[in-house]
């Protein structure tokens, strides 16, 4: 769980430290972190009174004529930032954005995830997360040359990815989020650090710092990191598979070592999975949300685009990880379609929507996939009634568009944005003339 830090607790750190700034952070709907910085005699007017600022310049918020937001600073997020100077130190803490009159701002992720973790406390539950974030590290932001030729938990001589992922998990345990794993993924120069299980508004928050984190260490160290979804051709892509679970009060809802199955799956558990399932062509515009994503979402490299759940199977879109005895609080499934590049606010929102719509729903758990689906040909796919993921982001907005799901859960406000948002850069990207194109055509035709 996050700390629990208040007000009083801020004030007196930043007294004791010497803090004079501390940046207040939010982001924009597509997961962009956006920040101001305040001076340490504003904070505590701050925590009453909320930050003014111009909404309008923030990507989905405000249109020129109603710009004016109120941002309120979360004191159980106050972190210092370990990559800048101890002396004079700057600190963090994410914001709740509102509107003037002190209501909650219909374009703010942070909100929106609030909104959805309240519907489903209201139905008994909470939600936990626990996110695998892939990246790569390149030479620079402008090619990518590799730092290594690693592969899958490989052990690379001492070298300076290494050394980066090192100083990346000491800083993320400096800033309050503990780690449980990180090595190296299959692809030359990829990586990945998982961080620990825990509710889902502090996981949103803490994948927004990890992604900064990451990129501010390799920074330091003269190299780039990044969560592009597909950087290299012919190399597997970076996901984010997201473990989740609803917990009530008595423990893991998804647990019962009862199941006529023999999955050790709740009806609650069944129910969840089969929503991601039904509503995940609908929600892939938020959790796979760039033209790029659908160049990692193709056979063969190890991203999901079938919809189907399995145990042991890794090509289901859906895993359920086996149960062990005495770890029924750990009964969870994972959705491995997302990638790194999503908004998490809006991603743990759309997840749990359709997850507490199946639910709703009573929806019936279809069959296990229980062989390599990515073996399978069309007829197999079509006769054994598995469906599709959207093959581009045109597909995908346009499902996103017409769910009313999706508006139902986002609210109209971030749902028109982000399919104005979004058919403008498929737009943008039908009309641009590759290299593939110049390579394949110039010279015949």
């Amino acid at each position: 769980m996050a700390p629990t830090f208040d007000k009083d607790y801020v004030l007196t750190t930043l007294e004791e430290r010497g803090i004079r700034f501390v940046r207040f952070w939010f982001t924009d709907v597509l997961g962009f972190l956006k920040s101001f910085a305040v001076t340490d005699t504003e904070v505590e007017t701050a925590f009453e009174e909320g930050m003014g600022f111009d909404g309008s310049s923030i990507d989905g918020f405000a249109r020129i004529q109603e710009s004016d937001m109120v941002a309120f600073p979360d004191a159980s997020t106050f972190q210092l930032l370990p990559w800048r100077p101890e002396e004079g130190g700057v600190a963090r803490m994410f914001c709740d954005i509102t509107t003037p009159d002190g209501s909650p701002f219909n374009g703010d992720p942070r909100y929106i995830l609030k909104r959805t973790l309240k519907k489903a406390a209201d139905m008994g539950y909470t939600m936990y997360v626990g996110p695998e974030l892939e990246f790569f590290y390149f030479a620079d932001s402008e090619s990518t040359q590799v730092l290594d030729k690693g592969g899958y938990f490989d052990l690379t001589p001492l070298d300076v990815a290494s050394e980066l992922r090192r100083d990346t998990v000491l800083a993320l345990e400096k800033l309050g989020i503990p780690v449980e794993y990180s090595h190296h993924e299959v692809a030359p120069s990829q990586h990945e650090i998982d961080l620990r299980y825990t509710d889902a508004l502090s996981m949103a928050d803490n994948v927004m710092t990890y992604r900064l984190t990451v990129k501010e260490i390799a920074y330091a160290n003269g190299v780039y990191a990044t969560f592009m979804p597909k950087p290299i051709q012919g190399e597997n892509g970076s996901g984010m598979h997201v473990h989740q679970s609803l917990f009530d009060k008595d423990g893991n809802a998804f647990f019962d070592a009862d199941d006529p199955q023999g999955y050790n799956l709740s009806t609650v558990g069944k129910q969840y999975i089969a929503g991601l399932l039904k509503y995940a062509p609908e929600f892939c515009a938020v959790t796979n949300q760039f033209v790029n994503s659908y160049k990692r979402l193709v056979p063969g490299y190890e991203a999901p685009v079938y919809i189907t759940w399995a145990r042991r199977n890794r090509s289901a879109m859906v895993r359920v990880p086996m149960y062990k005895p005495g770890k029924e609080n750990a009964t969870r499934v994972e959705l491995r379609s997302p990638d790194p590049s999503a908004n998490p606010y809006l991603a743990f929102a759309v997840m749990l929507g359709a997850g507490l719509k199946g639910i709703e729903e009573g929806l019936e758990l279809p069959a296990e996939a229980t062989n390599n689906i990515f073996h399978m040909t069309e007829e197999e796919l079509a006769s054994a009634g598995i469906g599709m993921l959207p093959e581009n982001l045109g597909e995908a907005i346009k499902l996103f568009e017409e769910s009313e799901a999706m508006k139902d859960i986002l609210g109209d406000h971030v749902h028109r944005f982000f399919v104005e948002n979004k058919k403008a850069e498929w737009n943008e990207y039908k009309a641009y003339v590759t290299q593939w194109e110049q390579d394949k055509y110039l010279s015949i035709l």
